[in-house]
């Protein structure tokens, strides 16, 4: 069976993410959260024109000769506007942020002047405007700040907060369900010996699970046991998923059980078997009935696990929030920092340092040893080289792809 290009298997992926429900939740619990409505304002801010910098509220005029001699009749601080109106020949005592009185155009910085008494001189002409923040500058009511899709960030938390908007509506947050098969897999802690495994694969997709948004229940480890592994199957699917994770069992071997499993619980597979190095045997379905629940099944050898996690997994948590994805890797340019030799079929995804940069550009080169289960290098790796099928050799200097390791 001929195996599938990466682009097509991601865009096949996203294809089939469907927008998740929204809700309400307070500004306060917002933060990461996708947008499933625009914020509009209620209110205009500033609300009233304001005062820039601390000093005097003046009308322009008064001041058109130098020096000016304005007597003072009270002040304006934020919170606490002067009441009355600014008449020829006075100033008022103006702060940062405070109203701008009725009469006065400009605001005199208390730099350009000075005070004796109940009178201020003014010694530099003030301009019309100047050191006045307009009511409406930033937003008016009824005007839309953020736009459905858009991912709410800290700073964009301050901007609704001011537009007086106290909730908001999201997209749910995914639900996934992880699962992991092998009988040689034991939890970190528990006292493995040679013949087993530290299971490393459900930290790592789990922690980029989160990251992309989602709420994530890990389901345990599954023997090698054709039984066992349809049940464990059969249980995640009907506990209310949106997408189910399984790390391991996605190979052809007689130990690797979970399509089978999948197969025989309805599911098809619509991604079997990627043009794809590391994490050729990935797995794509979905469950009939209801909404259904996305599976995605994810080799077993931990680096292959975290590549394909980054490249399908995130995507597709992203576009069911209603995030924009691209339907391909989300490449950047880069420069190689070494000699690299020709590919073959599979698109290759490898673990590579940035050692500097020429302009723009990030220089990379590709750690020498790129075993799929050396996790030190995954660790040790800022970003992946990706080399295209079939791409011939390149030297030191050539313009190249990366993807980066984390958002």
């Amino acid at each position: 069976m001929a195996l599938m290009p990466v682009e097509e298997a991601l865009a096949r992926l996203l294809g089939a993410a469907e927008p998740l429900a929204a809700e309400t939740v307070p500004l306060a619990e917002a933060a990461g959260r996708v947008l499933a409505a625009p914020v509009v304002a209620r209110r205009t801010t500033p609300g009233a024109d304001v005062s820039a910098m601390d000093g005097y509220a003046v009308r322009a005029q008064d001041t058109a000769t130098i020096p000016a001699t304005l007597r003072l009749i009270g002040e304006s601080a934020a919170g606490r506007p002067f009441p009355g109106p600014v008449e020829p020949g006075t100033a008022v005592r103006i702060f940062t942020g405070a109203v701008l009185p009725t009469g006065a155009d400009a605001i005199v910085i208390q730099e350009d002047t000075t005070r004796a008494g109940e009178n201020v001189t003014v010694n530099e002409a003030a301009t019309i405007g100047r050191h006045i923040r307009k009511a409406g500058g930033d937003f008016a009511t009824g005007e839309t700040l953020l736009a459905p899709g858009h991912k709410l960030r800290a700073r964009d938390l301050a901007l609704v907060a001011a537009a007086d908007v106290a909730e908001v509506r999201v997209a749910r947050r995914p639900r996934v369900a992880l699962l992991s098969t092998g009988d040689e897999l034991v939890r970190p802690g528990a006292g493995a010996q040679a013949h087993q495994v530290i299971v490393s694969n459900i930290y790592s997709v789990s922690a980029l699970a989160r990251g992309a948004g989602a709420e994530v229940i890990d389901l345990g480890i599954l023997p090698d046991n054709m039984e066992a592994t349809q049940r464990g199957v059969r249980a995640a699917l009907d506990g209310g998923f949106d997408v189910l994770v399984t790390t391991g069992g996605a190979s052809v071997g007689d130990h690797d059980l979970i399509a089978p499993a999948l197969t025989a619980q309805g599911i098809e597979l619509a991604v079997h078997k990627i043009a794809l190095r590391p994490g050729k045997p990935l797995m794509f379905g979905r469950s009939s009935g209801g909404a259904g629940t996305q599976v995605l099944g994810l080799p077993g050898n931990p680096v292959s696990a975290h590549v394909c996690a980054l490249l399908f997994l995130v995507p597709l948590l992203k576009a069911m929030q209603g995030l924009a994805v691209p339907a391909q890797p989300d490449l950047r340019p880069a420069r190689l920092g070494a000699d690299v030799k020709a590919n073959e079929q599979r698109m290759d995804f490898q673990r590579a340092e940035i050692i500097g940069r020429e302009g723009d550009l990030p220089v990379v080169r590709p750690l020498p040893v790129q075993d799929s289960s050396m996790l030190r290098n995954l660790a040790r790796a800022d970003v992946l080289l990706v080399r295209p099928p079939h791409a011939p050799a390149a030297s030191a200097g050539d313009p190249c792809e990366i993807l980066p390791l984390e958002d």
